[in-house]
């Protein structure tokens, strides 16, 4: 299951304030450890987003644990598994019953420096025989790390070879009247 939202607009302090009494002690404490509005109302909305997620699935208690690269679970449900992304644009959360990974990017310039260092040399033919390469390279990079969060290892492999694996399936989407592109990898 996932969930998108992208309505910018509510992003307000007064947004922040309702969002607040509605999670647990654990999320209030790290999303007032962000200074920028932004990154306390994506730290409560991802949140709010996956609570309602796991309600058909009677999970109403989110307290997370982390793996040792960081990737959270849920302590008291280890067999439902999840992950929250957010960028400027938008904030997405998924559930499955394996392991998943989502990731969400706004559409931004990037230099070759950047290319080379995430692509490998096909990547870059196809991203750069694109009309918009910009939007091109996004969603390849939210594929990337899509993978990566589906592994729970983060940035610590090859970035050269993650779409090379094998063991999931990967779905993209590109809004481009919004800004942003978004992709999750599902197990097999």
């Amino acid at each position: 299951m996932i969930s998108i939202f992208d309505d910018m607009s509510q992003v307000t302090e007064t947004e922040v304030q309702r969002m607040l009494p509605l999670v647990n002690e654990q999320r209030r404490k790290e999303a007032l450890r962000y200074k920028h509005l932004f990154g306390q109302f994506a730290c409560l909305k991802s949140w709010l987003m996956l609570q309602e997620l796991l309600k058909p699935l009677g999970i109403n208690d989110l307290t997370f644990s982390f793996n040792e690269h960081g990737k959270p679970y849920l302590e008291r449900h280890p067999n439902i598994h999840f992950n929250l992304s957010h960028c400027k644009n938008g904030i997405a959360s998924a559930v499955d019953k394996a392991p998943i990974g989502i990731d969400i990017e706004s559409f931004r310039h990037f230099d070759e420096a950047l290319l080379r260092k995430t692509m490998n040399d096909e990547e870059i033919e196809l991203i750069n025989a694109t009309p918009e390469p910009p939007e091109s390279f996004i969603a390849y990079w939210t594929k990337k790390e899509a993978v990566l969060k589906l592994r729970g290892t983060g940035i610590s492999t090859d970035l050269y070879q993650v779409l090379d694996g094998m063991g999931y399936r990967l779905e993209t989407h590109i809004i481009k009247q919004k800004g942003y592109a978004w992709s999750v990898a599902y197990s097999d």
